[in-house]
């Protein structure tokens, strides 16, 4: 499958992100699903929260991430964990960044999302 610009729960586009679904239900994974991730410098993807885990592997680049009132500063080889039902958001460095993200399949991905006010 070829890479497409990413979108929020609610559709709206997050320009300079793409995503690419490696691996997901399609394929006959019963369980999890991988995900390629590129975002360009300068990009972003705002603070968001669902009922489902992120495992996450920094493949290129570097970002900042925050995961609830914490902020980590990532970079190629860094692996990140983010528990469920915490606001999240990623922020490219100055290269862009281009991460592995892992999810599970069940609560649906498509079912649960709930985007976050900046400041919330």
């Amino acid at each position: 499958m070829e890479a497409k610009e990413a979108t929020m729960g609610g559709g709206e586009k997050l320009p300079g992100v793409y995503i690419r679904w490696l691996i997901s239900g399609e394929d006959g994974a019963p369980t999890f699903a991988m995900r390629l991730f590129t975002v360009e410098p300068g990009s972003h993807i705002p603070g968001h929260e669902h009922p489902w885990e992120h495992e996450i592997y920094v493949l290129r680049g570097s970002m900042r991430v925050r995961i609830g009132r914490k902020e980590y500063m990532v970079s190629s080889g860094s692996f990140i964990y983010v528990p469920p039902n915490v606001e999240h958001e990623y922020f490219a460095g100055e290269d862009g960044v281009e991460f592995l993200c892992i999810i599970p399949l069940r609560p649906s991905v498509d079912d649960s999302y709930s985007p976050c006010k900046p400041g919330a």
